[in-house]
């Protein structure tokens, strides 16, 4: 059977060890890598007709530039190393947007990166690495 490792990427040093946990998984059981980036975009909000024209400009930006500047680099090293890999960039709460990928794209297990941010903050509201471990619907690891 064919692994399918889903990692939470933002670009951080974080996302990058837990992208690099991911692959040396994905070599040593001949899976492969889905790197998925996740906009926070909360659709709760209410604008004028110009506003959501401007907001679907900005979207329509994000995208193209998380792809450019984020993703395409991910995907030409991963594959110069022989490592199979898709790539999925949507909006959304971070936590749920990737276990939403993860059901879409059949994946094992999802690796997502600690950023050490332990404050106050995310004792009260909840980190995405918490949230995530409580959610997900595949095994999740948090890499340190």
């Amino acid at each position: 059977m064919s692994h399918k490792f889903l990692v939470g990427y933002d670009g951080s040093a974080a996302s990058r060890r837990a992208l690099d946990f991911a692959v040396d998984r994905a070599q040593h059981q001949g899976g492969s890598v889905i790197v998925a980036h996740v906009l926070e975009w909360s659709p709760y909000s209410f604008l004028t007709p110009q506003e959501i024209e401007e907001r679907h400009v900005r979207r329509k930006e994000e995208l193209k530039r998380a792809e450019t500047a984020l993703m395409n680099p991910v995907v030409e090293a991963l594959s110069a190393k022989g490592i199979e890999v898709d790539t999925a960039i949507k909006y959304g709460h971070i936590a749920d947007t990737i276990c939403d990928i993860a059901k879409e794209k059949g994946a094992n297990q999802v690796f997502i990166g600690r950023n050490g941010h332990g404050g106050i903050a995310s004792r009260v509201f909840g980190s995405v690495a918490g949230s995530l471990v409580q959610t997900a619907p595949v095994p999740c690891t948090i890499v340190p």
